[in-house]
């Protein structure tokens, strides 16, 4: 795995070895920021369920200000400093170990993010309930993109429900990316 372009291109990351966490393709990840290109200009990004931190750390390369990455693994937490250390990005990371949703409250107040990017374990529905965390969080705003990766099958249905409009939908073969902002 490594960094695709940006400040830190061409720069391999360590992934933990565990089972634990599935690092984005090389291919996916590039997919994924040619549709973020215009968002990431120093935006605030929150990467949570951060595993090696590679699309945190692959926003700050393309020009994020700063990314704080959330993970309650052990191994995934060297990973991502070592990768900030590795890329010299890490004065523009910052490294919460701490499960999920203890580090949205702690981050509520603190900060609004600009971009959220969740890569939860899949089939445990932790993205909906992500979501549901921030429909009244002040972490994100109309104007915030929410974006979660997620098996193909994963119903999506309860988005309107929720408050979340569709921004849109990237179907991969295995999983998906999908983009959603609060409804104004």
């Amino acid at each position: 795995m490594r960094v695709i372009a940006g400040s830190a291109r061409s720069l391999k990351l360590v992934t933990p070895r565990s089972d634990a966490t599935r690092p984005t393709t090389d291919r996916i990840k590039e997919t994924l920021f040619n549709m973020l290109q215009f968002d990431l200009a120093d935006a605030a990004f929150l990467d949570l369920f951060a595993g090696s931190g590679g699309i945190g750390i692959e926003a700050l390369s393309r020009g994020a200000k700063r990314c704080v990455f959330v993970d309650s693994d052990k191994e995934a937490g060297i990973c991502i400093t070592q990768n900030l250390e590795h890329t010299r990005l890490a004065d523009k990371g910052e490294y919460l170990k701490q499960d999920t949703f203890v580090a949205l409250q702690m981050l509520e107040y603190k900060e609004t993010f600009d971009i959220v990017f969740m890569d939860p374990p899949y089939g445990q529905e932790l993205e909906r309930r992500v979501l549901e965390y921030l429909t009244m969080s002040t972490i994100v705003n109309a104007d915030s993109l929410i974006i979660f990766e997620a098996d193909i099958k994963t119903d999506i249905s309860y988005l309107d429900a929720l408050g979340y409009d569709l921004v849109k939908e990237k179907i991969y073969k295995t999983n998906k990316h999908v983009f959603v902002r609060r409804k104004r």
